[in-house]
């Protein structure tokens, strides 16, 4: 989610109001993307992310650490192939870190100018992705390399040689007037999104999103080739979670609403009603700031390979697994929202900076549920469970003047359950059934059974089933994200695949380190993360699908019923339901 390298451009507007919590799965610092605003307009279509799928994240480390798969599994097209995509790599994290350095600490009046020199940055990326002597170059590469053995390496080669061309291929279909007026769109979009926004009022902004829909329908269709209309939305979610289908996340979706829906209720109904007081008071920045980096540090990430700032949205940039960045923010009056930014963000960093060492597509990031998965693993899993909390007071109490609250008292306090309409103000219970409201919704848009000019109202009424919430102004309702204005349909599915995913891990994690909770209230994380490495993180690209990489590493598919079993249990013993 960084955000900054070889990904796909609409992302970068999606930071602009995307946080990173406990209460959201918003990491990417879409995560917390922003450092695109300044040159809206000038990133065509094609500069998708190589392979076209990924996390908002760019990948890995440099060219002199080479990827065994240059070294053992060559050929001399194969070799030259490898040299652009690098340069193409390089040159994605040169503007990596220009972004960072744009939403961190450039002065305000530099933005013109930092604008200019992304622009052309990109335009340098641009250029030479869609050179059409990677085509040729790929095309000869696989011929040698199917025939020089079956090794490790040579199916390394062969899977990257994969990625390129169908990203290489899908881009091409794009025409030209079409990329152009889907970068000149997601300028004028995001205006319209804004002042709309300001006005309360969806029909100010019904008109555009139309042609949002239309422009990525549009491209969607062109990628996937053909005349029809079929698999529509299969193209636009492979943009963000490669191998997944609407089919698939139907049924798994139907069982997670199914299930939440009367435990939400229940739980709202419950006269066991946990204190938020263990969060509120007066809570210096600094020493905030201190147990944030002690925290993070802690779990796994390593300051020697990257840093952590403070910066309005949360957001994580990797400029290589060497240079991982992450920020948070901070408020006086409330410490938990700081400091669960702060793990969530680590938790994408610690991805990165576990991938392996290569500028190649292989070892970047693979799908943004899975790069969400390790963000909420950490957050979730570790950072909202009793013997996170037995661990982590002791550090509060030393940095926090005459705080006195247990162990017990603040995991209440991290954990309680609060109505709210807005999705990233959504506790963790809540927050699926905010993600299926929008997928539901857009799905039937692409499908033709629902009308742009009629979202607002659907969108109203699915609050009210779901969550028995009224909405009363489209501020608070269809109008709270910024994703449809950039076109970004298909992305909401991936926080719900990242909170299951996140689950599912844990529980297999769990069994191969039967002590992990005394681990985790003695402060001992190195064997979790090591595990995360072995199973997640070392692979990179190389499998075709979350499903593909769960099945492989921990023996079956994404199943939602390790997601289901850990909400209900916990919230059941929390709430006495």
């Amino acid at each position: 989610m960084g955000i900054f390298g070889r990904r796909k451009t609409l992302l970068g507007v999606l930071s602009l109001v995307e946080t990173s919590s406990s209460f959201s799965t918003a990491s990417v610092g879409i995560q917390r993307h922003h450092a695109l605003k300044a040159n809206k307009g000038t990133f065509p279509v094609t500069t998708l992310p190589r392979g076209g799928s990924s996390a908002v994240y760019s990948s890995t480390a440099s060219v002199e650490a080479k990827a065994d798969t240059v070294e053992e599994a060559s050929s001399p097209p194969y070799e030259k192939l490898v040299a652009k995509l690098e340069t193409i790599t390089q040159l994605s994290r040169a503007s990596a870190v220009l972004g960072y350095d744009q939403l961190v600490f450039m002065p305000s009046n530099a933005a013109p100018q930092r604008g200019a020199q992304m622009a052309a940055l990109a335009g340098v990326v641009h250029e030479k992705s869609t050179d059409p002597e990677i085509l040729k170059l790929i095309d000869e590469a696989q011929k040698e390399l199917n025939a020089g053995g079956s090794s490790d390496k040579q199916k390394d080669a062969l899977r990257l040689l994969e990625i390129e061309r169908k990203a290489f291929l899908e881009n091409e279909r794009v025409p030209a007037e079409l990329a152009a007026k889907s970068a000149s769109l997601s300028a004028s979009a995001y205006q319209d999104w804004v002042e709309a926004k300001e006005a309360k009022d969806y029909s100010k902004f019904a008109p555009t999103l139309k042609d949002c829909f239309e422009t990525s329908m549009a491209i969607a269709k062109a990628k996937k080739g053909g005349d029809d209309d079929d698999g529509l939305y299969d193209q636009m979610l492979d943009q963000f979670e490669t191998g997944m289908s609407q089919d698939r996340i139907n049924e798994i979706f139907e069982k997670v609403q199914s299930a939440l829906v009367p435990l939400i209720a229940k739980v709202m109904d419950s006269k066991t009603k946990p204190s938020t007081d263990p969060l509120n008071g007066t809570f210096d920045i600094d020493q905030q700031k201190k147990i944030c980096q002690t925290l993070v540090e802690a779990i796994g990430f390593d300051s020697s390979n990257g840093r952590i700032d403070v910066s309005v949205h949360p957001f994580t940039s990797s400029m290589g697994s060497a240079d991982v960045r992450i920020t948070s923010r901070f408020r006086e009056d409330e410490w938990y929202q700081g400091l669960a930014g702060s793990i969530h963000e680590g938790g994408h960093a610690i991805y990165e900076q576990n991938l392996n060492p290569s500028a190649l597509t292989l070892d970047s990031s693979f799908t943004m549920g899975t790069h969400e998965s390790q963000s909420l693993f950490w957050e979730r899993h570790i950072g909202l469970s009793k013997p996170f909390w037995r661990f982590a007071t002791p550090i509060l109490k030393e940095n926090f003047e005459n705080y006195n609250y247990s162990a017990e008292e603040i995991y209440k306090a991290v954990n309680a359950v609060s109505q709210s309409f807005i999705r990233v103000e959504a506790d963790e219970l809540a927050y699926p059934l905010h993600v299926i409201l929008r997928y539901n919704i857009e799905k039937d848009v692409i499908s033709g059974k629902l009308a742009v000019e009629d979202i607002s109202t659907r969108w109203n009424e699915d609050m009210k089933s779901l969550l028995n919430l009224e909405v009363l102004s489209d501020d608070k309702g269809c109008l709270q994200d910024v994703h449809w204005s950039a076109g970004a349909f298909g992305y909401f599915p991936t926080y719900l695949l990242g909170s299951m995913t996140a689950a599912q891990l844990y529980h297999y994690c769990a069994k191969d380190i039967p002590n992990i909770e005394s681990k985790v209230e003695s402060g001992e994380f190195t064997e979790i993360k090591e595990w995360l490495t072995n199973k997640i993180h070392r692979h990179g690209r190389r499998y075709e699908s979350l499903d593909a990489l769960l099945k492989d590493q921990i023996g079956e598919e994404l199943n939602p019923d390790y997601f289901i079993e850990y909400l209900t249990t916990k919230y059941s013993e929390l709430y006495n339901l």
